[in-house]
């Protein structure tokens, strides 16, 4: 583990981390026009380049039998932890759906704010070395909560032409009935603009690669994102007391991730050593105190936030920058990953400062309705009159007095 003096130092080894030459993004730019232009052919051609997987386009979508298939071949037990995770997180969703709100004024004014649920999303799950069969629910429970109608999977296909068992298994149990077997920018792309077999969706949400990541940075705006992740990170708030063994085990868990970073905050040089004995990668700065520590957080602003002190819940009224909250000894970041019940879709490389977690409100847009009588709107004609003039907009004010002539 490294020690930095002070928290410029910090900052700097954060962003040179974060900041990459953008080598990929002519590739993945010609990746996205060829799925632009030539549809389900560019897909076909691009799951054979980068998947060494022969398929047709029809072959791209999973059928219901093999869903089916996948999901009776799990084991009994292994059904039971993913309806308790399943369960855990709609729990939690449900209470996050929000009530429309009415204004409705004496003069015969009224407002109303409306919200309503996107009608397709594409969830994109990674395969890698191994399944995340976590993503798929994580990603998916907050759009079902929300009310979309259709879930669309993307995922990768291994080297025998399929996508993992586990992860069609966990789509089962969710009644996901579109599955594409389509990895990469190409997928990407196939979900912005539509091709001949895949829908076009209204927002594209889940984790990925460097490929995945900027795919969804040039098609922001052709479909809505939820953000662009980085390298999974943790910062563990350590008080002089804290157990040691947890600190050392959570940065192991961290190491765990593709890239994964870890950094230690505390204000014990006791700490810091006996870390520094077990080699562990990652970053570590003492502070004179845990206000300091809390300051130098919201600096940070991390995807993942441990506070290991005697009163944890004392501090999280000074932290503002966080993905995700874990306090005291018995709140693994593991949790957070599996079971509790938030999504651990987060804002990473320091982007928690402005954006939220993946949430319910994530697949909700917002509408706004307004109703105006006669009366209601004589009362406002000089005021509106007034700032329309101050704009030069004549018609503007036209467009009212032609009502109340």
């Amino acid at each position: 583990m490294r020690v930095v003096r002070n928290l410029e130092s910090l900052e700097k080894l954060l962003l040179r981390k974060r900041v990459r030459k953008n080598k990929i993004h002519e590739k993945v730019f010609k990746i996205i026009k060829g799925v632009r232009d030539n549809g389900d052919s560019a897909l076909v051609e691009y799951t054979k380049k980068f998947d060494k997987v022969k398929v047709s386009a029809r072959e791209l979508k999973i059928s219901e039998s093999e869903i089916s298939a996948a999901f009776n071949e799990l084991d009994s037990s292994l059904i039971s932890a993913f309806k308790v995770a399943i369960d855990n997180v709609t729990k939690f969703y449900k209470g996050q759906i929000p009530k429309t709100i009415r204004l409705k004024e004496d003069s015969g004014k009224t407002l109303i704010s409306r919200y309503l649920p996107l009608e397709r999303v594409g969830v994109y799950v990674p395969a890698g070395t191994a399944p995340l069969v976590s993503s798929v629910y994580m990603a998916v429970i907050p759009a079902l909560v929300a009310g979309v109608k259709e879930v669309v999977l993307v995922s990768p296909p291994g080297k025998d032409g399929n996508i993992n068992p586990f992860i069609l298994a966990v789509g089962s149990l969710l009644k996901i009935k579109e599955i594409y077997r389509l990895g990469g920018a190409q997928a990407i792309a196939a979900l912005a603009y539509g091709t001949k077999t895949i829908r076009k969706v209204d927002k594209i949400v889940g984790p990925g690669n460097e490929f995945v990541t900027e795919a969804k940075r040039q098609l922001f705006g052709e479909v809505d994102i939820d953000m662009l992740a980085g390298p999974s990170e943790v910062v563990i708030l350590a008080s002089k007391d804290a157990n040691l063994e947890h600190i050392i085990a959570d940065l192991e868990a961290q190491i765990e991730h593709y890239n994964g970073l870890g950094i230690l905050v505390t204000n014990s040089r006791k700490i810091i050593r006996e870390i520094r004995k077990k080699k562990i990668p990652g970053l570590a700065l003492r502070v004179r105190n845990l206000d300091e520590g809390c300051r130098v957080i919201n600096c940070i602003s991390p995807e993942h936030l441990e506070i290991l002190t005697k009163k944890p819940s004392s501090l999280v009224s000074k932290i503002r920058n966080a993905g995700a909250i874990f306090l005291g000894d018995y709140t693994p970041v593991a949790l957070g990953d599996y079971t509790a019940g938030p999504s651990h879709v987060l804002p990473t490389g320091g982007s928690s400062r402005f954006f939220s977690c993946l949430s319910v409100r994530s697949f909700l847009k917002e509408s706004h309705i307004i109703n105006y009588t006669k009366k209601a709107l004589q009362e406002e004609e000089q005021v509106l009159e007034k700032i329309a003039n101050l704009e030069g907009m004549v018609k503007h004010i036209e467009s009212v007095k032609k009502r109340l002539a």
